[in-house]
């Protein structure tokens, strides 16, 4: 009998199913964000043998080479040969980069006399390390740093992807998947990939995962409120506030902060550490953007700056240490891969930049690999090229009113509805930075530095960005990308217990805008979905 074999792994072979269908089975994860209709291209696996065996490759995968397939879309047809597939494990670039700020070393776990103290109390033997471990935990990406915690050095730094995408790609899908019958799976999975890290970084260090004696972790109240098992059904409805926002505006928590045990939240590291997560600013803006206020030391600011945090949920905080307004924009998966036909996250060989020319167009990929698609940054110059040629009017309809613009060798194009699902998520930013602008009654020359930080910001030409209205109307010389600051935020939480309670104290002065309150949201967001610069003078508009 005929077998499918996946990872030195295998199961017997029955004609219907899917390959997808087969990884179930063999507890094999592969990412998917469209329900496997085909439509997300997130599920590309590699066939070893066996091509015979399987389905002919639907439409929806005529982007891949002779050895790829979609999970979901290719059947199991016929029974005379073995089938043999692996999963691709992709490494997302974007994670490593970041914006590193000293800070005065005040670790909650410190040595004396051949101790181990956290908070003060001997808890262990001193045994050559103690170590931190600072966590982003994004909804597409993870970031994680291994920090010394007698040096403040950090010891290695590693990224992958959100194993969570099965339960949708954006925050709402994971909301309604946790609070449906499979509540804690989603918890469980982020735990499992953490926790398997931590095994490959003390393995290749020398160390060992009992010497990991603090951890904080980072994220939007969505991921964050997952991670430490907590229902998070409340932020999926109006008011749109953690369970954890709500008891404190009760009074019946002192912070939005969480600080538990290792042991209690299942961490492999030493049972009593603690495991810590800096407070919510609001709804959905979560403590990895108090991280970035952080990272861009907003404790000592006193001119106006302007933080937009960039990714499937966008957010914007404006102002200084004592008084700032934040907005959360729900931008969606389109700037990451998700809902565009050759879209794709900051994989190797997707195309990140575009050049329209007399002679044709110019690609460059990264790794310089042959093209499997689109990602953020080259969907940015991609729409700014179009424009700037005339190729596409301000509305987003191509010349000659064509359906499609071919960008690639390889007939690699951008449709009609790929522009309109850029265009939604685009005036999503679009509309957060806008309404915060007005509500802070500040002009764009008033705000003395613009920080852009996560997702692909540190690959965006900032130029063409700038052009289409995904980022406000900045100058060149006053844009900063600060990387991933969250997770930099996240290191120096895990390094100075006195940040951790300075950040706590300055986010209780930030004001929360609710943008789908906004009488004009609707016309603002319809603005937004133009492909043309923000105004300037928003405070007056």
């Amino acid at each position: 009998m005929p077998h499918v074999y996946a990872d030195g792994r295998e199961i017997e072979l029955t004609v219907g199913k899917t390959v997808f269908d087969y990884a179930d089975s063999l507890k094999l994860r592969v990412p998917t964000s469209c329900g496997r209709t085909g439509e997300c291209h997130e599920c590309i696996i590699e066939i070893k043998q066996g091509h015979s065996s399987l389905s002919k490759p639907s439409a929806s995968e005529s982007f891949l080479g002779d050895n790829y397939r979609l999970a979901c879309q290719a059947y199991v047809s016929d029974s005379d040969s073995d089938v043999e597939f692996a999963t691709l494990r992709r490494q997302p670039r974007i994670l490593t980069k970041r914006a590193p700020r000293t800070v005065q070393l005040a670790p909650r776990a410190t040595t004396k006399n051949d101790k181990v103290y956290i908070d003060d109390a001997p808890v262990a033997n001193y045994t050559g390390a103690i170590l931190g471990l600072a966590g982003d935990i994004g909804t597409t990406t993870v970031g994680l740093n291994l920090v010394d915690l007698e040096s403040g050095s950090i010891l290695h730094t590693s990224s992958f992807e959100n194993p969570q995408r099965f339960g949708g790609s954006d925050v709402m899908n994971r909301i309604s998947y946790d609070s449906g019958v499979f509540r804690g799976e989603l918890q469980q999975t982020m735990l499992s990939a953490i926790n398997f890290e931590i095994g490959n970084m003390v393995k290749l260090l020398g160390f060992h995962r009992r010497q990991i004696f603090d951890a904080v972790f980072v994220g939007n109240t969505t991921m964050r409120d997952i991670l430490f098992g907590i229902d998070v059904q409340p932020i999926g409805e109006k008011p749109y506030k953690s369970l954890i926002q709500i008891e404190h505006e009760d009074r019946r928590r002192k912070t939005t902060a969480i600080d538990t045990s290792a042991l209690s939240l299942g961490l492999r590291v030493f049972p009593k550490a603690r495991v810590y997560s800096g407070p919510l600013i609001g709804c959905h803006i979560g403590s990895d953007i108090a991280a970035d206020l952080l990272t861009i030391g907003i404790d000592n600011t006193q001119d106006p700056v302007m933080l937009v945090d960039i990714g499937t949920n966008t957010e914007v905080v404006i102002g200084n240490k004592d008084k700032m307004v934040a907005a959360s924009c729900p931008a969606g998966p389109a700037f990451e891969g998700g809902q565009i036909t050759y879209g794709m996250p900051g994989y190797e060989g997707a195309i990140e930049s575009v050049t329209i020319q007399k002679d044709g167009i110019v690609a460059s990929t990264i790794g310089e690999k042959a093209a499997q698609g689109i990602c953020g940054s080259g969907l940015i110059d991609l729409l700014a090229e179009l424009r700037r040629t005339d190729y596409m009017t301000e509305l987003g309809v191509l010349h000659d009113n064509n359906e499609r613009f071919v960008f690639n060798d390889n007939d690699m194009s951008l449709n009609r509805a790929d522009i309109s699902n850029l265009a939604q998520a685009k005036s999503a930013n679009y509309a957060g930075q806008f309404i915060a602008l007005r509500h802070s009654q500040q002009s764009v020359d008033d705000i003395s530095k613009l920080f852009l930080a996560g997702g692909f910001a540190n690959y965006i030409n900032t130029k063409n960005a700038r052009n289409i209205g995904f980022i406000a109307n900045f100058p060149t010389k006053d844009i900063k990308k600060v990387g991933n600051a969250s997770l930099e935020g996240a290191t120096i939480m895990i390094k100075s217990t006195d940040k951790r309670r300075q950040i706590e104290n300055i986010v209780a002065n930030i004001e929360h805008i609710e943008l789908e309150t906004t009488p004009d949201f609707f016309e603002i967001f319809v603005e937004g979905c133009m492909f043309k610069p923000m105004p300037k003078e928003i405070a007056k508009l």
